[in-house]
Order: structure tokens, then sequence, then C-alpha cells
């Protein structure tokens, strides 16, 4: 399971708050919590805020995915997979 530290001020932009309100939450939900080498005190996100950063972080590479999606698309036509549906329809076959 991965581990994901932030500062207050960065699990305040995640969560829609003030680093203020980001402190009280952390404690709320019982988040471990270690003063950093730079000073800064860091909170252990748990599963859930995991998830909405994994959320947030997918969301700006949507055209990432589309990208991704469409060039395995093309390899498995280039290597001799069955034709797409848009090809059927175009050569009248679907």
């Amino acid at each position: 399971m991965p581990q994901i530290w932030m500062t207050y001020d960065e699990l305040a932009t995640l969560s829609g708050c003030t680093a203020a309100e980001a402190r009280v939450q952390a404690l709320h939900l019982s988040l471990d919590r270690r003063k950093s080498r730079d000073g800064n005190t860091r909170v252990k996100l748990d599963v859930a805020l995991m998830a909405r950063f994994f959320e947030i972080i997918r969301e700006g590479e949507f055209g990432l995915d589309d990208a991704i999606t469409a060039l395995r698309e093309t390899h498995r036509l280039m290597s001799g997979g069955v034709s797409s549906d848009r090809d059927s329809v175009r050569r009248g076959v679907a």
C-alpha cells in the first residue's frame, strides 16, 4: 500500500479548506503525523483521501488515457488484430 504524506497546506488544497481546517480534519481522522526535516508537519493520507488524490490526478490526465487507448487500438490493428467496428461499417460489413 503506497503512503502519501502531505503538509497541512497540501491537505487543505486537496480538501478545499484552509490549512487550519485541514489540521483539525487530520486530528479528527487520527491521521499519522510527522515533523519533517524541513520543519513542516506532514500527515499520512488514509485510504479515502488517497482515493480522492488519485481521482484528481486522473481527471487532469484524461487526455492521456484517450491517447493510450488510441495507441493500443492502433497497435492491435497493425499487428493483424480484428478490425474495429468503424472499419466494418466503412466496408459495409456491419
